[in-house]
């Protein structure tokens, strides 16, 4: 009996060290820009844009999606050394639980960025006509 006592916290202790690894591989990313696009008035002409520094190294995009964000999003960087565009398309999931039923979003295409100095760039966001769905956009350096 008591060898069921031991080994029962010590594999919640392992469980939750390994969740906590797993969860800490995104946060150690440092996001160098974010922005989330609700609203028609952030935009302007259909785009949105904005302008920031960002230094040499390898970056990739995160998305936060649902199922009112732009079916497809255009999002193209451009700087000293770089040159970005890419057409991110929405993919929804269907998770059948057997209960229940219910979607997840993700936006498709090429995701990772490099930059070979530091430098300022423009952003340029383009929902494609669907002002009206919310998206996060980030971009975080690996």
């Amino acid at each position: 009996m008591n060898k069921k006592i031991i080994i029962i916290p010590i594999a919640i202790i392992i469980g939750f060290v390994m969740m906590m690894s797993l969860d800490s591989s995104e946060e150690d990313d440092e996001t160098v820009f974010h922005v989330t696009l609700a609203e028609p008035q952030l935009y302007q002409n259909g785009e949105y844009t904005e302008t920031f520094e960002i230094k040499n190294g390898e970056y990739y995009f995160r998305f936060v999606p649902n199922g009112s964000s732009p079916e497809i999003l255009s999002i193209s960087l451009d700087g000293y050394s770089i040159e970005f565009s890419e057409d991110f398309k929405l993919e929804n999931t269907l998770h059948e639980t057997g209960i229940s039923e219910y979607y997840t979003w993700k936006y498709l295409g090429e995701n990772q960025i490099m930059i070979l100095e530091d430098q300022q760039v423009k952003i340029s966001i383009n929902p494609n006509g669907n002002v009206m769905g919310s998206v996060s956009v980030s971009i975080l350096q690996n």
